[in-house]
């Protein structure tokens, strides 16, 4: 298993310090979770009907022509490769490590490429990889570029994989719109928006064909009755997403400024988080550890990601601990 933010049991056990003492930043969720609705006795007591509106509702709130919802994203990054014979895979990098690692297992050639090697590469590959804003780096890449590589790619019968689990707070650059496209294929995640990742829940949006190929190897009933019910009303919730999108753009500035006033300023990120690249990354991880908050380190790069803080008091003991660290750096 690769490692990922939201590890919270692990820090629990490895600081000493109990669950609910800590200031969990690490996972990229939006920290106010949507409301629970009522959920209906038939959702628990009946298997899952797919004409409940799920879809319809998804349809309309991302802007795409068919859906398939399966459960959590991470489901359709896993499948999606035993759709294809083996072949070579680019994946843009640093992203989710999951991507390349689903190809890989599937006995795919995965070169990992940076955003100025993609156009050297692209004609060499049979699937390009992107998450659109990247997690961790928040690189956000314009449509006009993405539908340039997807042709590139159409041509030889290539897929472009976008997940744009980060996508909510600026619909307007999605590819949910040409979804359509033969070769096209869009990832986007419930949980991190609705800040309710454990219900998993996620939709990929592409071709009716590659869709039915999917659903076939996602299974029946693999979206919970209650799960369903659940998306349907938080995606039909339009007064609400406006007030996530505000709330979460605002205080992912306020990081920003943060993190500034300190000497850290973030090198990248998005309505969710910001990400820092530093020599400190460690020693900054577990300074705030052992003060319980939790961060995510990417050792590899030496570089952190921070999520949002959900209430002032949590602004508070973030600030606090930042101001203790840049106290002892010499």
């Amino acid at each position: 298993m690769l490692e990922h933010g939201g590890r919270l049991r692990k820090a629990v056990e490895h600081y000493g310090i109990a669950e609910a003492d800590w200031l969990d930043l690490s996972s990229g969720l939006a920290p106010w979770p949507w409301p629970i609705p009522p959920i209906p006795e038939r959702a628990w007591a009946r298997l899952p009907e797919t004409d409940d509106g799920l879809e319809r509702a998804a349809c309309a709130y991302y802007g795409a022509p068919q859906v398939l919802p399966v459960p959590g994203s991470q489901s359709a990054i896993q499948l999606l490769p035993r759709l294809r014979r083996s072949g070579k895979v680019g994946v843009l990098s640093p992203c989710y490590a999951e991507h390349a690692e689903a190809w890989r297992r599937n006995g795919y050639v995965v070169r990992e490429v940076l955003e100025h090697e993609v156009d050297f590469f692209l004609d060499s590959l049979d699937v390009l990889v992107v998450v659109n804003p990247n997690n961790p780096t928040g690189l956000s890449l314009a449509p006009e570029q993405l539908l340039e590589w997807h042709a590139r790619l159409a041509q030889r019968g290539g897929w472009l994989v976008v997940d744009e689990a980060f996508m909510d707070n600026t619909p307007q650059r999605s590819l949910a719109a040409h979804s359509h496209k033969i070769g096209l294929i869009v990832l986007r995640s419930f949980g991190k928006f609705f800040g309710l990742a454990g219900v998993r829940l996620g939709f990929v949006l592409a071709e009716g064909q590659l869709l039915k190929l999917l659903a076939e190897q996602v299974g029946p009933w693999a979206v919970s009755g209650p799960t369903r019910v659940l998306g349907q009303v938080c995606l039909a919730d339009t007064a609400g997403h406006e007030r996530q999108r505000v709330r979460s753009e605002q205080a992912s500035q306020r990081l920003v400024e943060l993190l500034t006033r300190f000497g850290l300023a973030p090198q990248g990120g998005c309505a969710l988080f910001q990400w820092l690249l530093t020599a400190r990354a460690e020693q900054l991880h577990e300074f705030m550890a052992r003060r319980g908050i939790l961060l995510r380190l990417f050792s590899q790069n030496s570089s952190l990601r921070f999520g949002l803080p959900a209430d002032e008091a949590d602004w508070l003991r973030l600030e606090q601990a930042l101001r203790a660290f840049d106290e002892v750096q010499p």
